[in-house]
């Protein structure tokens, strides 16, 4: 079943007793796999394909409703706002619903993995779907009882009435004989219309975990405790590639507290999400634990990454962005406009963009228990079926011997969806058999072993008509592959990658060549909040900005100009396996709509007037995700080059608006995001090693740089839309505004990040 589709198994495979009630399950609400799992058959990250019978809702005697949340909660509001679709379609009560938080199981549940800004898109309608169906059971099942026809009842607010008789039946009721109904076909679920919603779109519904969060009571996989547990941290190879040749753990071993140490083996083949390698050190505390790692005597193997370094990888990658790559997209002859242009009329530019570590402020934790029955997890992890995977290779145990409890995850923004951490919990965890184990990372460990993201450079050429419009566009991306995560030795981008705003480039430009060098990976390259449209996106923005003034042209209307009338294209044409295999005719490329995101931000920032002077106003808009953002800055930049951003000014349109409140938080945390980023994110390496340890040296945004006006704009939402994300579209404007804010106040372009100029 796909997501458009409610399954019909027979009844007793879906409806069971519980707590004598109702329970209610739909079969494959999350068929869609990822593209790079089938690009790279990767054995550990399982597919999406799902046979066995989802259960999301429970109806007790008393009335009470409990909804599983199948996804894991890191701040996107998810595990509020399925629940919540639910109970509306269900017509429940919320103060009468409780969420409880699934565990891994990816053949009840579907897709569990909370990355690409995937949730409300693959789960809105097959949720709506569960809940309309638990409906339509308890009015049969009134309708039964008062042996009328069904089309007399309706359910209201928990209860279901008959108007005719004024007779009314509440849930609780009701759910023994609903169990017994048939399930709906799918072709006779009426689903609410939007006129008819009691909470989805309204915003009046308190994240689940708020109050448990604001009080400190809520639990993260820092906070794990279980009784007799005891404490782990790894010192592992300091170049990716690297293995510990010897140690010699006798002083560890003597300080109070430590109480072994544990060898991890080198990864072997793919790195995908396995450990690095190198020693545990167990203890009776954290602090004893690394105390321990400081006091071992390692002698490490480098191995092939040892002479990495940034200023060595620059010029890699600046060479290949001026050489010929791979081509991915070529309509009309852009190279023969170029080369036809005189020297006035082509205008060519560099962007560069370093690597970016995720910096969660949970750093990855997981605590492990190996018995001899299997292994049990408890973890911030954004892929619990991912985590059964590998700590089933690690240990070798059967799939069905690992269970994952997943808790609230303090952040992830893609690290943890990748659980080498969990791998390394459990290895720890087999060596010290029937003590649980709680492996922490420090913030040193989190910034020097992360996946990252990629070092980009860009180089764009464009050849100009008389009136400053381009005749052709020619982008050349150099970066290393996430596909180094599966297959070493990987190189150049991939189509998931180059379909992330460059080869689906919306412009009316007669003549466009895409293309993508083969650069080698010497780090962990892997998901970062918005991927490859990070660098894409700020490439393509700035440049657009500099033709605009070049051309004499108002940036906005330059845009507006080059995007055309509204028009659909086929982002299928542009990019094969185009974001995570999305049907391109369900998901078109709207010009439209982006349009009209470009409006509403423009319009909220007081577009074109008068501003003081050294003051500016920068635009910038992305298509990603399924979903159209544009983003205005303000700056004031004083006269020693020092930025001050007074404002953001932020538009979205995801299509359907499930819970407003949760999109306008996202808006607002990737403004802030993107700034850090933009002004002082930078991984480095020196000989192999990453430069950066903690925030002294990797810093993030702080509140009081933060902007103090921040304005959220929310477009079109439109039920007849499909769903797009939230979590990941924001970010890739954000970089690109700033700059060409910064060049509106001062004249002066900034290509490279980060800016370090903050006021």
């Amino acid at each position: 079943m796909n997501a458009a589709q409610l399954a019909q198994p027979t009844r007793r495979s879906l409806l069971k007793a519980a707590l004598g009630g109702l329970a209610l399950a739909v079969t494959g609400a999350g068929q869609l796999a990822h593209a790079e799992e089938k690009k790279f058959g990767a054995a550990t990250m399982p597919g999406g394909t799902v046979d066995n019978p989802l259960v999301f809702v429970t109806l007790a005697a008393d009335g009470s409703v409990t909804i599983v949340a199948h996804r894991a909660e890191m701040g996107t509001g998810v595990r509020t706002s399925l629940p919540m679709v639910v109970a509306d379609e269900m017509e429940a009560l919320w103060e009468r619903v409780t969420v409880v938080q699934a565990g891994a199981d990816e053949a009840r549940y579907g897709n569990q993995n909370v990355d690409g800004s995937r949730s409300m898109r693959h789960f809105l309608l097959p949720m709506r779907r569960v809940g309309a169906a638990a409906r339509q059971m308890l009015e049969a099942a009134a309708a039964a009882r008062w042996q009328v026809p069904v089309a007399e009842v309706k359910a209201v607010r928990h209860e279901v009435l008959h108007a005719a008789s004024g007779r009314r039946l509440g849930y609780g009721e009701l759910a023994a004989d609903a169990m017994r109904q048939p399930l709906p076909p799918a072709d006779r679920l009426r689903l609410k219309t939007q006129a008819e919603y009691r909470y989805v779109g309204k915003g009046r519904i308190r994240p689940v975990d708020a109050e448990a969060i604001g009080r400190g009571r809520a639990q993260y996989g820092i906070d794990m405790r279980l009784p007799g547990m005891v404490y782990a941290v790894v010192a592992r190879p300091p170049v990716v590639g690297g293995r510990l040749r010897s140690h010699d753990a006798t002083r560890a071993l003597a300080l109070p507290g430590v109480l072994r140490v544990v060898e991890i083996g080198a990864p072997t083949g793919a790195l995908l999400f396995q450990p690095l390698g190198g020693i545990a050190v167990v203890a009776t505390s954290t602090w004893a634990a690394l105390k321990g790692r400081e006091a071992l005597d390692l002698d490490w193997d480098d191995g092939p990454n040892a002479g990495y370094g940034s200023a060595a990888c620059r010029r890699e990658l600046d060479a290949a962005a001026r050489a010929p790559g791979k081509l991915l997209r070529n309509d009309g002859d852009a190279l023969a406009a170029w080369n036809a242009a005189p020297a006035a009329r082509r205008h060519a530019a560099e962007y560069f963009v370093p690597h970016l570590a995720h910096a969660s402020m949970e750093p990855p934790a997981a605590t492990a228990l190996v018995r001899a029955a299997g292994c049990e997890i408890w973890t911030s992890v954004q892929n619990p079926a991912a985590a059964v995977a590998i700590v089933a290779a690690q240990l070798g145990l059967k799939p069905e011997q690992v269970k994952v409890n997943v808790l609230l995850l303090g952040g992830g923004f893609g690290r943890k969806s990748k659980p080498d951490y969990v791998a390394e919990a459990a290895l720890v965890a087999k060596a010290m058999a029937g003590t649980p184990v709680k492996l922490v990372w420090t913030r040193e460990d989190d910034i020097r072993h992360d996946y990252l993201h990629t070092v980009s450079v860009e180089r764009i050429e464009a050849a100009l008509r008389p009136d400053g419009r381009p005749l052709s566009w020619l982008h050349r991306n150099a970066a290393p592959s996430i596909a180094s995560l599966f297959a070493p030795g990987a190189t150049g981008p991939q189509p998931f990658e180059a379909g992330m705003s460059q080869v689906n480039l919306p412009l009316a430009i007669p003549s466009v060549r895409i293309e993508g060098a083969q650069v080698e990976a010497h780090a962990r390259i892997g998901w970062f909040r918005s991927v490859s449209n990070i660098p894409h996106v700020f490439a393509q923005q700035c440049f657009l900005d500099e033709l605009a003034h070049r051309a004499g042209r108002d940036p906005k209307a330059f845009a507006l100009d080059l995007l055309g009338p509204p028009r659909k294209l086929d982002p299928g044409r542009l990019a094969d396996d185009w974001n995570y295999s999305e049907s391109p005719v369900q998901y078109p490329y709207d010009t439209g709509r982006l349009r009209g995101v470009i409006e509403a931000a423009t319009r909220g920032a007081g577009w074109g007037r008068k501003l003081a002077p050294r003051h500016g106003l920068g635009l910038a808009f992305a298509y990603s995700f399924m979903s159209y953002t544009a983003t205005v800055v303000e700056v004031a930049v004083a006269a020693d080059g020092k930025v001050r951003v007074l404002a953001v000014d932020m538009a979205i349109d995801c299509g359907p608006q499930v819970n407003p409140e949760r999109i306008r938080a996202q808006l607002e945390g990737a403004a802030v995001m993107g700034l850090s980023l933009a002004f002082l994110g930078e991984i480095g390496f020196d000989k192999g090693r990453v430069v950066q340890s903690n925030f002294h040296d990797y810093a993030v945004l702080r509140h009081g740089d933060a902007p103090p006006l921040l304005r959220t704009h929310l477009v079109n939402d439109n039920p007849a839309l499909p769903p797009g994300g939230v979590g990941e579209p924001p970010v890739p404007p954000v970089a690109p505004a700033l700059c060409n804010a910064i060049f509106a106040a001062t004249g002066e372009r900034l290509r490279e990040l980060p800016l370090r100029r903050m006021a």
